[in-house]
């Protein structure tokens, strides 16, 4: 009852420094809101809830200026009208306190989506400790909630459904709204998903989603009846198919074949026929918690468009593969040991660019991708050496 005790005054004593930081320093922080990604996500919320068309790039841009930003070119938000619903709250505030809302829900997104990994693949094989310090470090994360992105969303309803899937699977279902705000991300995710529920009848499910879907479709509806013919006209206009992208296949596509923008799709057709070879030879005990992770880091990898903020919905992998190396860790060798050094210097790598403040469209992160799936995949070869105590390896809880 006592810790119990402390650890609410703690909590609420923590939330009081929060709030005395934010009013001290209202007038330095007021003067960077424009400069982080949710400015967009605040000016999308802005046009809707005054009826207006939340992809007008022209008012758009005029907003941002308004708010200090200085760049060239407007910061639209690109995710799709199912999305809105996500920011639409942020309308009736400020560009101060729309942004203090949104980090609050990501933070709170982030502690949520850590708890319930900690209960799926951490409890009592891993010190708690060492558990959050590897989640909270690995580098998409600080980058998400610096840049105000929507990542860590993404990564909730991921969570929740590995979470919900099997005893809750309407809630499950539901959940998956989240991560569907951008679909490209998990390709290979999607296509599991739908072979599963319709090879097991999973219809619970897929009425949870779909039903999360017809109403996260409605309510832009509501306030702009246009908003999808909006969205189409600012993906013809934005000409996405000239930008670089610094993901993995937007890199190859820029060094080898830079006139073809199908090419930087290639590498998620690769990833589609090994995903159907991945699911078939597990179809007859497949587990989500086990084998979602593998989907996810593959997904990413292999996405045509991404950024490192969006990474963080890698996250599960990253902590389950942790948890792997950390139950065999008294049978690795010496160059075992080190690979692992290796991986942690290279995300330490990644912190400090970060750290530096360069930009994430320069492409310098383009290989944090390829880090993630070597270590899921060196990871995953170390399972063999994992002695449990009913000598197989630990399946996900």
């Amino acid at each position: 009852m006592n810790n119990r005790f402390f650890k609410a005054v703690a909590r609420f004593l923590l939330a009081g420094l929060v709030l005395y930081f934010l009013v001290q320093r209202a007038d330095t922080l007021r003067a960077n809101v424009s400069q982080r990604d949710s400015i967009a996500y605040w000016t999308a919320a802005k046009l809707l809830v005054a009826h207006a068309d939340p992809y007008d790039t022209d008012k758009v841009f005029e907003m941002e200026q308004q708010q200090g930003y200085a760049e060239q070119k407007p910061l639209v938000l690109r995710t799709p009208p199912w999305s809105l619903f996500m920011v639409v709250g942020l309308g009736v505030l400020d560009a101060f306190w729309a942004w203090v809302v949104w980090v609050a829900a990501s933070v709170a997104g982030l502690l949520l989506a850590m708890r319930l990994c900690w209960r799926i693949y951490g409890a009592q094989r891993i010190p708690q400790n060492l558990f959050w310090i590897i989640g909270y470090l690995f580098a998409p994360v600080p980058a998400c909630l610096v840049a105000g992105q929507m990542g860590i969303m993404l990564l909730l309803g991921l969570v929740l459904f590995l979470w919900w899937e099997v005893e809750h699977p309407y809630l499950a279902g539901a959940a998956l709204i989240l991560p569907f705000a951008k679909p490209h991300l998990l390709a290979l995710f999607w296509f599991a998903l739908i072979f599963w529920v319709v090879s097991r009848k999973k219809w619970t499910l897929a009425i949870g989603f779909l039903t999360a879907f017809a109403l996260a479709c409605l309510l832009p509806l509501l306030f702009d009846p246009h908003v999808f013919g909006h969205y189409r006209e600012m993906l013809r206009r934005a000409s996405v198919g000239l930008e670089f992208i610094p993901a993995l296949s937007g890199v190859v596509r820029l060094l080898f074949f830079r006139r073809w923008f199908w090419v930087q799709f290639l590498p998620m057709a690769i990833g589609l026929a090994w995903c159907a070879r991945f699911v078939a030879q597990r179809k007859s005990n497949w587990n989500w918690r086990e084998h979602a992770p593998a989907l996810i880091v593959t997904s990413v990898l292999t996405t045509p468009y991404a950024w490192l903020t969006d990474e963080v919905i890698v996250l599960p992998a990253i902590l389950q593969a942790a948890v792997w190396i950390y139950l065999a860790r008294k049978n690795l060798k010496v160059t075992a040991r080190f690979a692992v050094f290796v991986f942690a210097l290279l995300n330490l790598l990644l912190l400090l660019i970060l750290r530096s403040k360069i930009q994430f469209a320069t492409g310098i992160y383009f290989w944090s991708s390829l880090v993630w799936f070597f270590w899921y995949v060196y990871a995953s070869s170390k399972r063999s050496q994992i002695i449990a105590f009913s000598g197989d390896v630990p399946a996900a809880r």
